[in-house]
């Protein structure tokens, strides 16, 4: 799909350990795709992955999509801390388990370091479990001076195993 005149492609990684985090992810894709401002416009398949920073806990579900949005970097960060907040996010502990985490991992070219959003991701380039999905649908995605797939060519890959067959996995879920 060809960039939309007056939108901005943004990157995000999606992911969760407690609950049903497919269900949960699709839900928040189809929140941001119901949106009059957001269209998603990739989405790669599910990944199983081990815990990354604490890693006394469950195997994480993670994903990646791209969308194209008219919302600024700090509100289309709003929005999917909103959407976390609807399907019952609970921030304890960092790195801790949680139902769904919706990063947004860049937003066109932009560098920015605001209180709340950094852009690009920090630490997107030291997690495979960012790496792996976000390489299936933005390969040439330029992050810090390397295309997504030359970071994920050397990322930790130990453990991340695709856990769907298809990025069709989001599709039908509601929104509600």
């Amino acid at each position: 799909m060809p960039p939309m005149t007056g939108w901005t492609q943004a990157a995000l990684g999606l992911g969760g350990n407690v609950g049903d985090p497919p269900s949960a992810m699709a839900r928040a894709l189809a929140m941001l795709d119901a949106r009059a401002d957001c269209a998603i416009t990739a989405v790669s398949r599910l990944h199983r992955t081990p815990p990354w920073g604490k890693t006394d806990q469950a195997w994480f579900v993670n994903a990646c999509a791209l969308l194209e949005t008219r919302l600024e970097p700090l509100v289309l960060l709003e929005a999917c801390l909103e959407i976390e907040r609807a399907l019952k996010r609970v921030r304890g502990e960092r790195w801790g388990p949680r139902t769904i985490d919706i990063d947004v991992l860049t937003y066109g070219d932009a560098a920015l370091a605001m209180s709340g959003l950094t852009l690009p991701h920090p630490r997107m380039t030291e997690r495979g479990f960012v790496l792996v999905p976000l390489a299936e649908i933005a390969p040439d995605l330029v992050v810090d001076g390397r295309t997504v797939a030359e970071w994920a060519e050397h990322a930790e890959r130990a453990g991340i195993e695709p856990a769907s067959d298809d990025a069709q996995w989001w599709k039908g879920a509601s929104d509600g």
